[in-house]
């Protein structure tokens, strides 16, 4: 099994690199994986020669398929103009629109500030949701004052225990070794008419009929 960190930190050391390294670590603590790191910075100019000639460098060409041939990918990004990196987006506009259909991805981003918090929501994700990937639920993103907080710890462990459950559902006591829909319930639990509810569902649901909960609200 293997897991795919993409990581788009432009600096060395960078705190994009360090939160991918944590998010691969939390996900090791569940799973028996080998990892390996695709540092788009050393990749930089060879994305921008594959846009203007059509082929790929052999070490772009190596990445691309690593990130296809991935079990799992982690993909983390800093957070320039309120979005994603143009280096990061330019990477993925390179992949094979067939490539991570289905692929549980983990998603992350860092900042200097908490107001870019959604940035994993409101850009991150619907771009993976067009690639067809299987994002998870908990997206981890840190600000520069996050750092060292428990917060962020408990964020990235939750996460990294979410993609070993997608990954390796037999690694996670009680789940079978297929993906199946006992497993994306237990991370994040439907209600009978889809939508996503903090209530499990083998304890059962209570159907309130909507004329019911009208007539709870009229004023005597």
């Amino acid at each position: 099994m293997r897991i795919v960190v993409v990581s788009a930190g432009l600096s060395s050391p960078s705190s994009t690199r360090l939160l991918a390294d944590r998010l691969a670590a939390a996900t090791l603590e569940h799973v028996d994986a080998e990892t390996e790191v695709v540092e788009l910075r050393e990749l930089a100019t060879e994305i921008a020669q594959h846009f203007v000639t059509g082929f790929p460098p052999a070490r772009l060409a190596a990445a691309l398929d690593a990130v296809a041939a991935a079990d799992g990918l982690i993909a983390v990004t800093p957070v320039f103009a309120g979005s994603y990196s143009g280096l990061f987006k330019s990477f993925f506009d390179l992949i094979d629109k067939d490539s991570l259909t289905a692929k549980p991805v983990l998603l992350g981003a860092t900042g200097g500030t908490a107001r870019h918090s959604l940035v994993t929501e409101h850009a991150l994700r619907p771009l993976f949701t067009y690639l067809r990937a299987l994002v998870l639920p908990t997206a981890v993103y840190a600000a520069a004052e996050d750092w060292g907080q428990e917060g962020l710890a408990q964020r990235i462990a939750r996460a990294g225990a979410e993609l070993a459950r997608f990954t390796a559902p037999e690694a996670v006591p009680g789940r079978s070794a297929a993906l199946d829909l006992d497993t994306a319930a237990a991370i994040a639990p439907r209600s009978p008419t889809g939508a996503i509810t903090s209530v499990d569902p083998a304890d059962g649901f209570v159907t309130v009929p909507f004329e019911q909960r009208l007539a709870a609200l009229r004023v005597p």
